[in-house]
């Protein structure tokens, strides 16, 4: 399925499941892609940051994209992350995954580079392929800040036409994007779990690429937002920021993530590879406390969303 450049709504971020012995686990891809399709996402993101992608193997890597494109089967778009140390190893990826399917890919930048390797690196996959290319902009987890200047310069010249924007404070940097590149020239999405996610969209933001293990909410928010009903978006965006918010924490934000897709029934195991910080019974019963609190529970596939 193609990705068009004026893809908008909720692309939701996915983890990759592992078994107990945190081999891949093929088959729990499959229960992950039924279950978020259920809840209503416009598309799938695939070995991002939180997708563990920096712990696989080359072969792993490709295993987890060819089960997730081939379970989804064209039933909505599937992004895939690109992260490399050169321009070559990312072309290289970004190749791979157009030819296994892939509707576009978002591309982590270069470590440490200036503004000028920036904006080559990005246009340089870009021209190497052809579906479209993301930028993902997270400087606090990638080391590398990338200035409104260059990315409106990529919309302009570039090739390049979308960003999945992480570098708070938001709101300044969605607009100062928009003012310097214009709505047609870049697309941008948020991200950092949705916590910024109404602020974002009364930005100017198309839509959210973010893993919150509740994306029916999310999905909630955007639609009523799309459709005009700004209270009403503000008011799900209200009730349930808690649980956004407590899901979204540094460091152990991704084994939430995992133990509340288990719960769920969407994954078998919250297993997660080293490095990365476990969930202890403390942290597990203030979870679903939190969950509890607005109104959710962890069971079955999609909750009612209330305002």
């Amino acid at each position: 399925m193609a990705a068009p450049l004026d893809a908008k709504g909720v692309f939701t971020i996915c983890p990759t499941p592992f078994d107990d012995t945190l081999a891949v686990d093929t088959r729990s891809i499959g229960t992950l892609v039924d279950f978020l399709l259920g809840t209503g996402v416009t598309g799938l993101a695939i070995l991002g940051f939180l997708g563990e992608l920096h712990k696989l193997s080359n072969a792993e890597r490709r295993l987890v994209l060819e089960t997730f494109i081939t379970h989804t089967d064209g039933r909505v778009p599937v992004w895939v992350g690109v992260r490399a140390h050169g321009i070559t190893g990312a072309i290289e990826q970004a190749r791979e995954a157009q030819e296994m399917g892939a509707a576009a890919v978002f591309a982590a930048p270069l470590d440490h580079a200036n503004d000028a390797l920036l904006f080559d690196y990005y246009q340089a996959v870009a021209q190497a392929i052809d579906i479209p290319v993301v930028i993902h902009d997270f400087p606090d987890s990638f080391g590398t800040e990338i200035k409104p200047e260059v990315v409106a310069r990529l919309g302009r010249e570039g090739g390049v036409h979308m960003i999945k924007m992480e570098e708070p404070p938001v709101g300044q940097k969605i607009s100062r994007i928009r003012a310097l590149a214009g709505d047609d020239a870049m697309k941008i999405f948020g991200g950092l779990g949705g916590v910024y996610f109404l602020e974002e969209l009364q930005r100017g933001a198309v839509g959210t690429m973010t893993g919150f293990a509740f994306p029916e909410i999310l999905v909630a928010i955007y639609d009523a937002f799309a459709a005009g009903d700004r209270a009403g978006a503000a008011a799900i965006f209200d009730r349930y920021c808690p649980l956004i918010r407590y899901e979204f924490q540094p460091k152990i934000g991704l084994a939430l993530r995992k133990y509340i897709y288990q719960q769920r029934g969407a994954i078998a195991s919250d297993a997660l590879r080293a490095p990365g910080m476990r969930i202890d019974p403390v942290t597990i019963a203030e979870l679903e406390a939190t969950v509890a609190r607005v109104g959710l529970a962890l069971n079955g596939s999609r909750q009612p969303v209330k305002r």
